[in-house]
């Protein structure tokens, strides 16, 4: 490899890692901060946050490896002419186009890289974060409880509230619960503390410590008080499914559905996320090649107008992509005259920007 394609090489990927590296810190940053916010609103638990995390993830790394790569090339093209760098190569008679063959180089290894991240990995992914959220959906009422914060469940029919144990012997300490009845009334327990306990069938069970019932009507006089020194409840849930049925709920989304799958379905919901899996290797290939004319700046003008020119160009790529993704899932266009329009639009942008950077313009006349 020549001293010029070596240089460019390197350079395109210290940039990438860079922007790569970068782009995954915030992308996790914010992630965690929705999904901690989920979990202390009791939508997931506090124990999954990790895993959901790690597998969305895995779903966010095509888009962010597309992102990084472009980025890379725009921000090594326009720093190789805001250095003068690149004039010198021009001198020794190198042309814009001879950028596409390390830019290749580069972005080829990366389009398999998300082709692989996109038709394999990320299904596989969405398919995990899916069974996540199903199986805590799927536990009971008071296993979703934390201590110190109120959790409500049942649509807001039932709120619980449970202190911290003092006490070794008891998993929970002083319990509060707040129920909305079948016919507007409300049902209130306190007990001092709780356990639970599983018997040899699986059924599940909640053993409540000295405490007392308060059962009112809204707008009645109508107060029942009760009073216990210990009392077991059967926790019961009728929603309960196996995991085969988790499993298969899960598949049934569109996004986790692996590709012999999708082909199998032939319809347009399936042939819209065939469309998105197949652009995306695609689209890195065309806004790599699209990076290298529009990264041309004059330094004596400064680089700001191409940066963010380039900053629309591929924001307005993807919008393409999701907008054709839509199309074709409300049948309003099929799978190839999606794939091959936006894509091929693109392409011949590629062409015409190589073409308005390269051609000769006539001298001005006196």
């Amino acid at each position: 490899m020549s001293l010029f394609k070596r240089s460019i090489v390197a350079e395109i990927l210290s940039h990438a890692g860079v922007v790569f590296s970068t782009l995954i810190i915030v992308w996790l940053s914010v992630l965690l901060v929705r999904l901690l916010g989920q979990a202390a609103a009791g939508t997931i638990g506090a124990d999954v946050v990790i895993a959901i995390s790690t597998f969305s993830s895995i779903t966010a790394l095509p888009i962010i490896l597309i992102v990084s790569v472009f980025i890379a090339i725009l921000t090594t093209v326009s720093r190789n002419y805001r250095e003068q760098e690149m004039f010198v190569w021009f001198s020794s008679g190198v042309s814009l186009l001879n950028w596409i063959n390390p830019v290749l180089r580069v972005v080829i290894p990366t389009s398999v890289l998300i082709a692989v991240l996109t038709i394999i990995s990320s299904p596989w992914a969405y398919q995990q974060v899916a069974e996540y959220r199903q199986r805590y959906a799927q536990r009971s009422d008071l296993s979703k409880v934390a201590t110190g914060q109120f959790i409500e469940t049942v649509g807001g029919n039932r709120v619980f509230f449970i202190e911290p144990s003092t006490n070794p012997d008891h998993e929970m300490g002083r319990i509060f619960v707040r129920e909305l009845g079948k016919e507007g009334g409300i049902s209130v327990i306190n007990a001092a503390h709780a356990n639970f306990s599983t018997n040899e069938k699986g059924e599940r069970f909640i053993n409540l410590g000295a405490g007392s019932r308060y059962d009112l009507v809204p707008n009645s006089p109508e107060l029942r008080v009760s009073s216990f020194d210990d009392i077991t409840l059967r926790v019961e849930n009728s929603n309960a499914v196996s995991e085969d049925e988790i499993r298969e709920k899960a598949l049934n989304e569109m996004k986790a559905r692996p590709l012999m799958a999708l082909l199998a379905d032939n319809n347009s919901r399936s042939d819209s996320q065939l469309m998105w899996r197949f652009s995306l290797p695609i689209a890195v290939l065309n806004l790599a090649l699209l990076a290298i004319p529009l990264g041309s700046v004059n330094p004596r003008m400064g680089r700001s107008g191409n940066v963010i020119i380039a900053g629309l160009v591929g924001l307005l790529y993807m919008n393409l992509l999701n907008m054709m993704r839509g199309w074709i899932s409300a049948g309003k266009v099929d799978f190839w005259m999606g794939i091959l329009s936006v894509n091929g639009l693109v392409f011949l942008a590629v062409v015409f920007a190589f073409w308005l950077k390269m051609r000769v313009k006539a001298p001005r006349q006196a």
